[in-house]
Protein backbone atom coordinates (compact mmCIF):
# COMPACT_ATOMS: atom_id res chain seq x y z
CA UNK A 1 0.00 0.00 0.00
CA UNK A 2 1.09 3.54 -0.74
CA UNK A 3 0.01 6.11 1.50
CA UNK A 4 -1.36 9.40 -0.85
CA UNK A 5 -1.76 7.29 -3.78
CA UNK A 6 -4.56 6.23 -5.91
CA UNK A 7 -5.49 3.40 -7.79
CA UNK A 8 -7.98 3.00 -10.29
CA UNK A 9 -9.81 -0.14 -11.22
CA UNK A 10 -11.09 -0.91 -14.67
CA UNK A 11 -13.19 -3.69 -16.00
CA UNK A 12 -14.21 -4.46 -19.43
CA UNK A 13 -15.66 -6.69 -21.94
CA UNK A 14 -16.29 -5.92 -25.50
CA UNK A 15 -15.98 -1.61 -24.61
CA UNK A 16 -14.30 -0.95 -28.10
CA UNK A 17 -16.63 1.87 -28.29
CA UNK A 18 -16.05 3.46 -25.04
CA UNK A 19 -12.88 2.47 -23.64
CA UNK A 20 -10.44 5.27 -25.32
CA UNK A 21 -12.62 7.61 -23.71
CA UNK A 22 -12.51 5.32 -20.56
CA UNK A 23 -8.75 4.99 -20.30
CA UNK A 24 -8.11 8.68 -21.70
CA UNK A 25 -10.53 10.45 -18.89
CA UNK A 26 -8.07 8.51 -16.48
CA UNK A 27 -4.78 9.55 -17.75
CA UNK A 28 -6.10 12.98 -18.00
CA UNK A 29 -7.07 13.61 -14.19
CA UNK A 30 -5.08 16.11 -12.70
CA UNK A 31 -4.30 14.15 -9.94
CA UNK A 32 -0.38 12.57 -10.23
CA UNK A 33 -0.28 9.99 -8.06
CA UNK A 34 -2.07 7.51 -9.23
CA UNK A 35 -2.09 4.05 -11.42
CA UNK A 36 -4.38 2.42 -13.70
CA UNK A 37 -5.07 -0.87 -14.41
CA UNK A 38 -7.71 -2.28 -16.61
CA UNK A 39 -8.71 -5.74 -16.83
CA UNK A 40 -9.81 -7.48 -20.07
CA UNK A 41 -12.39 -10.19 -19.68
CA UNK A 42 -11.79 -12.21 -22.89
CA UNK A 43 -12.95 -9.53 -25.03
CA UNK A 44 -14.05 -10.00 -28.84
CA UNK A 45 -14.21 -6.95 -30.14
CA UNK A 46 -11.22 -4.18 -31.15
CA UNK A 47 -10.81 -3.51 -26.88
CA UNK A 48 -7.45 -5.44 -26.73
CA UNK A 49 -6.14 -4.25 -29.59
CA UNK A 50 -6.65 -0.65 -28.09
CA UNK A 51 -5.30 -1.18 -24.36
CA UNK A 52 -1.92 -2.88 -25.70
CA UNK A 53 -1.03 0.43 -26.96
CA UNK A 54 -1.34 2.77 -23.69
CA UNK A 55 2.05 2.46 -22.06
CA UNK A 56 0.39 4.23 -18.67
CA UNK A 57 -1.95 1.26 -17.40
CA UNK A 58 -1.52 -2.38 -15.64
CA UNK A 59 -3.25 -4.32 -18.20
CA UNK A 60 -4.47 -7.67 -17.41
CA UNK A 61 -6.09 -9.87 -20.39
CA UNK A 62 -7.95 -13.05 -18.67
CA UNK A 63 -7.53 -15.89 -20.75
CA UNK A 64 -10.61 -17.92 -20.39
CA UNK A 65 -13.72 -16.70 -18.48
CA UNK A 66 -14.11 -17.38 -15.45
CA UNK A 67 -18.20 -17.67 -14.53
CA UNK A 68 -21.48 -18.00 -16.79
CA UNK A 69 -22.00 -14.75 -14.80
CA UNK A 70 -21.41 -11.60 -16.20
CA UNK A 71 -21.59 -9.87 -12.37
CA UNK A 72 -19.52 -12.90 -11.20
CA UNK A 73 -16.85 -11.99 -14.05
CA UNK A 74 -16.85 -8.46 -13.12
CA UNK A 75 -16.39 -9.40 -9.44
CA UNK A 76 -13.83 -11.79 -10.44
CA UNK A 77 -11.89 -8.71 -12.83
CA UNK A 78 -12.25 -6.72 -10.34
CA UNK A 79 -10.67 -9.09 -7.14
CA UNK A 80 -7.72 -10.21 -9.98
CA UNK A 81 -7.25 -5.77 -10.34
CA UNK A 82 -6.79 -5.43 -6.26
CA UNK A 83 -4.49 -7.69 -5.84
CA UNK A 84 -2.18 -6.01 -7.81
CA UNK A 85 -3.16 -2.40 -6.55
CA UNK A 86 -0.95 -0.50 -4.62
CA UNK A 87 -3.38 2.84 -3.74
CA UNK A 88 -4.47 3.92 -0.05
CA UNK A 89 -7.74 5.04 -1.98
CA UNK A 90 -9.45 2.74 -4.61
CA UNK A 91 -11.41 3.79 -7.40
CA UNK A 92 -13.64 1.53 -9.77
CA UNK A 93 -14.52 2.03 -13.02
CA UNK A 94 -16.52 0.13 -15.95
CA UNK A 95 -14.92 0.05 -19.20
CA UNK A 96 -18.15 2.33 -20.67
CA UNK A 97 -18.07 5.29 -18.21
CA UNK A 98 -15.70 8.10 -17.63
CA UNK A 99 -14.37 9.96 -14.51
CA UNK A 100 -14.71 14.18 -14.86
CA UNK A 101 -11.24 15.82 -14.94
CA UNK A 102 -11.26 16.75 -11.03
CA UNK A 103 -13.20 13.77 -9.72
CA UNK A 104 -9.14 11.73 -8.51
CA UNK A 105 -8.90 14.96 -6.59
CA UNK A 106 -11.82 16.21 -5.35
CA UNK A 107 -12.64 12.81 -3.99
CA UNK A 108 -8.94 12.27 -2.87
CA UNK A 109 -9.09 15.48 -0.57
CA UNK A 110 -12.50 14.03 0.93
CA UNK A 111 -10.66 11.07 2.25
CA UNK A 112 -8.20 13.30 3.35
CA UNK A 113 -9.79 15.83 5.22
CA UNK A 114 -11.68 12.93 7.32
CA UNK A 115 -9.56 9.77 8.47
CA UNK A 116 -12.91 7.99 9.11
CA UNK A 117 -14.27 8.33 5.43
CA UNK A 118 -14.11 5.04 3.90
CA UNK A 119 -16.72 4.99 1.44
CA UNK A 120 -18.41 7.56 -0.46
CA UNK A 121 -20.19 7.81 -3.98
CA UNK A 122 -20.69 10.83 -6.27
CA UNK A 123 -23.17 11.44 -8.67
CA UNK A 124 -23.54 10.35 -12.34
CA UNK A 125 -24.06 12.43 -15.97
CA UNK A 126 -26.41 10.35 -17.89
CA UNK A 127 -25.27 10.92 -21.35
CA UNK A 128 -28.10 8.51 -23.31
CA UNK A 129 -30.47 10.58 -21.90
CA UNK A 130 -28.58 13.42 -21.40
CA UNK A 131 -29.81 14.08 -17.69
CA UNK A 132 -28.95 13.90 -14.26
CA UNK A 133 -29.13 10.59 -11.83
CA UNK A 134 -30.51 10.71 -8.48
CA UNK A 135 -30.87 8.53 -5.77
CA UNK A 136 -34.95 7.66 -4.99
CA UNK A 137 -35.89 7.81 -1.41
CA UNK A 138 -36.79 4.45 -0.80
CA UNK A 139 -39.99 3.39 1.54
CA UNK A 140 -38.24 1.21 4.14
CA UNK A 141 -41.63 -0.94 4.54
CA UNK A 142 -40.56 -2.37 1.86
CA UNK A 143 -36.70 -2.37 1.12
CA UNK A 144 -34.25 -3.06 3.66
CA UNK A 145 -31.09 -2.07 1.64
CA UNK A 146 -30.30 1.73 0.62
CA UNK A 147 -30.09 3.08 -3.44
CA UNK A 148 -26.99 3.56 -4.81
CA UNK A 149 -25.09 4.48 -7.79
CA UNK A 150 -23.49 2.47 -10.15
CA UNK A 151 -19.96 1.07 -9.58
CA UNK A 152 -18.57 3.50 -11.46
CA UNK A 153 -19.12 5.79 -8.86
CA UNK A 154 -17.63 4.50 -6.23
CA UNK A 155 -14.46 5.20 -3.81
CA UNK A 156 -13.35 3.06 -0.90
CA UNK A 157 -10.04 2.99 1.30
CA UNK A 158 -8.45 0.05 1.02
CA UNK A 159 -8.54 -1.11 4.31
CA UNK A 160 -11.84 -1.15 4.34
CA UNK A 161 -12.19 -2.70 1.18
CA UNK A 162 -10.07 -5.29 2.40
CA UNK A 163 -13.11 -6.02 4.97
CA UNK A 164 -15.42 -6.33 2.46
CA UNK A 165 -13.48 -8.52 0.13
CA UNK A 166 -13.76 -11.46 3.29
CA UNK A 167 -17.30 -11.38 2.63
CA UNK A 168 -17.75 -10.68 -0.82
CA UNK A 169 -19.20 -14.42 -2.10
CA UNK A 170 -17.41 -14.01 -5.03
CA UNK A 171 -18.58 -17.23 -6.34
CA UNK A 172 -22.07 -16.96 -5.05
CA UNK A 173 -25.27 -15.24 -6.39
CA UNK A 174 -25.02 -15.09 -10.15
CA UNK A 175 -26.82 -11.86 -10.59
CA UNK A 176 -26.11 -9.52 -8.09
CA UNK A 177 -23.28 -7.34 -8.65
CA UNK A 178 -20.66 -5.62 -6.83
CA UNK A 179 -21.80 -2.61 -6.39
CA UNK A 180 -24.95 -3.75 -4.99
CA UNK A 181 -23.20 -6.16 -2.57
CA UNK A 182 -20.38 -3.23 -2.02
CA UNK A 183 -23.27 -1.05 -1.18
CA UNK A 184 -24.86 -3.24 1.63
CA UNK A 185 -21.78 -3.63 3.18
CA UNK A 186 -20.99 -0.16 3.18
CA UNK A 187 -24.99 0.26 4.86
CA UNK A 188 -24.81 -1.90 7.53
CA UNK A 189 -21.52 -0.68 9.06
CA UNK A 190 -22.69 2.87 8.75
CA UNK A 191 -20.29 3.83 6.02
CA UNK A 192 -22.72 4.41 3.10
CA UNK A 193 -22.29 8.04 1.97
CA UNK A 194 -22.64 10.19 -0.96
CA UNK A 195 -21.56 13.73 -2.33
CA UNK A 196 -23.83 15.88 -4.00
CA UNK A 197 -20.60 16.80 -6.86
CA UNK A 198 -21.37 14.91 -10.11
CA UNK A 199 -18.05 13.30 -10.78
CA UNK A 200 -19.00 10.42 -13.01
CA UNK A 201 -20.02 10.31 -16.53
CA UNK A 202 -22.61 7.03 -16.89
CA UNK A 203 -22.98 5.68 -20.22
CA UNK A 204 -25.81 3.18 -21.14
CA UNK A 205 -24.48 0.11 -22.97
CA UNK A 206 -27.41 -1.66 -24.33
CA UNK A 207 -25.23 -4.92 -24.11
CA UNK A 208 -23.81 -3.99 -20.40
CA UNK A 209 -24.46 -6.17 -17.36
CA UNK A 210 -27.68 -3.73 -16.39
CA UNK A 211 -29.45 -4.70 -19.76
CA UNK A 212 -30.52 -7.89 -18.21
CA UNK A 213 -31.94 -7.24 -15.44
CA UNK A 214 -34.87 -5.09 -16.72
CA UNK A 215 -37.17 -3.90 -13.69
CA UNK A 216 -39.99 -6.27 -13.09
CA UNK A 217 -37.96 -8.75 -15.26
CA UNK A 218 -37.72 -12.56 -14.28
CA UNK A 219 -33.57 -11.63 -14.23
CA UNK A 220 -34.48 -8.65 -12.13
CA UNK A 221 -36.84 -10.70 -9.40
CA UNK A 222 -33.91 -13.39 -9.14
CA UNK A 223 -31.45 -10.50 -8.49
CA UNK A 224 -33.48 -9.27 -6.13
CA UNK A 225 -33.96 -12.44 -4.33
CA UNK A 226 -29.97 -13.02 -4.29
CA UNK A 227 -29.83 -9.79 -2.67
CA UNK A 228 -32.16 -10.73 0.57
CA UNK A 229 -29.97 -13.86 0.76
CA UNK A 230 -26.44 -12.32 0.47
CA UNK A 231 -27.60 -9.39 2.59
CA UNK A 232 -28.96 -12.38 5.30
CA UNK A 233 -25.16 -14.17 5.15
CA UNK A 234 -23.81 -10.59 5.50
CA UNK A 235 -25.58 -9.83 8.72
CA UNK A 236 -25.07 -12.97 10.24
CA UNK A 237 -21.41 -13.14 9.55
CA UNK A 238 -21.39 -9.65 11.20
CA UNK A 239 -23.68 -10.49 14.06
CA UNK A 240 -26.36 -7.72 13.09
CA UNK A 241 -30.25 -8.55 13.14
CA UNK A 242 -31.72 -9.16 10.07
CA UNK A 243 -34.95 -7.60 9.55
CA UNK A 244 -37.54 -8.16 6.78
CA UNK A 245 -40.51 -6.56 5.51
CA UNK A 246 -43.31 -7.15 2.94
CA UNK A 247 -40.78 -6.79 0.01
CA UNK A 248 -38.59 -9.80 1.36
CA UNK A 249 -41.61 -12.55 1.63
CA UNK A 250 -43.04 -10.66 -2.06
CA UNK A 251 -39.83 -11.31 -3.80
CA UNK A 252 -39.62 -15.05 -2.22
CA UNK A 253 -43.26 -15.65 -3.21
CA UNK A 254 -42.44 -14.54 -7.00
CA UNK A 255 -39.36 -16.64 -7.12
CA UNK A 256 -40.95 -19.74 -5.75
CA UNK A 257 -42.78 -20.01 -9.23
CA UNK A 258 -39.74 -18.65 -11.67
Amino acid sequence: MKKNFVSILITSYNKSSFIKKTINSCISQDFRNKEILVFDDCSTDNSRKILKKYKKIKLILNKKKKFKSSPLNQIYGIVSLFKKSKGDIIFLLDGDDQFKKKKISTIFEMFKKNKNLNFIQDKPFLTEKKKYMSLKKKNHLFSIWPSFYPTSCMAIRRKFLEKFMRHLEEKNFPNLEIDARLSMFAFIKNEFLKTEKRLTVYNYDEFGITSNYTKFNINWWKKRDEAFSYLKILTKKLNIKFSVGPDFYLTRFINFFI
